[in-house]
């Protein structure tokens, strides 16, 4: 594993490195707005997917580098995130633009224009909490790329049953909120509830080479 800082329009960014074995692919990866690099989903595909031949790199958004405790707006997410770029893409491989929550729509929204392999849309934020109306199922579609959702099955954000049709994979997380976690009287346990989530990516990435 290794770090590396990255300066942006943004301010300065940062990467950790978990090289993969062999690695065919690069899964990129950026946090939501509420928290960082440290989330479950996230750790677990760092722990997971450099067995099976691709290399994550987990990248902190400028204002986390920073210390700020509230994220800054969507197109200044768009910005740092296109000035990471670059290093993403340096080692040569085709590279998995993705997400949890606020992170899947940055994703979303510049993988075309950076020219990324696929989409991993993590606990993509559909809506608002209670607010349905206020979807955000364009930024999903419009992705332009191969997309997987991985969606818990009680996220306030938007439940799996909520999603529009479209072109891309869904995988649920059964019970899982926001974050995956799942409530104790849930038939299936925290372990097994992220093995769903690095299963799924796991399977999809390897129809991606």
């Amino acid at each position: 594993m290794t770090t590396e800082i990255i300066s942006t329009y943004a301010g300065d960014a940062r990467i950790t490195w978990h090289p993969g074995r062999k690695a065919r692919l690069v899964l990129a990866a950026g946090h939501g707005a509420g928290g960082g690099i440290e989330a479950r989903d996230l750790q677990a595909l760092a722990r997971t997917l450099p067995a099976h031949g691709v290399t994550v790199a987990l990248v902190e958004q400028p204002w986390r580098v920073a210390g700020k405790k509230v994220a800054p707006a969507p197109r200044t997410l768009d910005t740092g995130w296109r000035g990471v770029w670059p290093a993403l893409a340096g080692p040569g491989l085709p590279v998995i633009s993705a997400g949890r929550s606020a992170g899947a729509r940055v994703a979303c929204r510049t993988a075309a224009e950076l020219g990324a392999h696929a989409v991993l849309a993590l606990s993509f934020p559909l809506h608002p909490p209670g607010r349905p109306e206020k979807s955000r199922a364009e930024e999903l579609l419009g992705a332009g790329v191969r997309t997987l959702v991985v969606q818990g099955g009680n996220d306030p954000f938007g439940r799996p049953e909520e999603f529009p049709e479209g072109s891309y994979r869904l995988v649920e997380v059964p019970y899982g909120d926001h974050g995956f976690a799942v409530p104790k009287r849930a038939e299936i346990t925290q372990e097994r509830a992220l093995e769903i989530v690095t299963e799924g990516v796991v399977e999809w990435a390897a129809s991606l080479a």
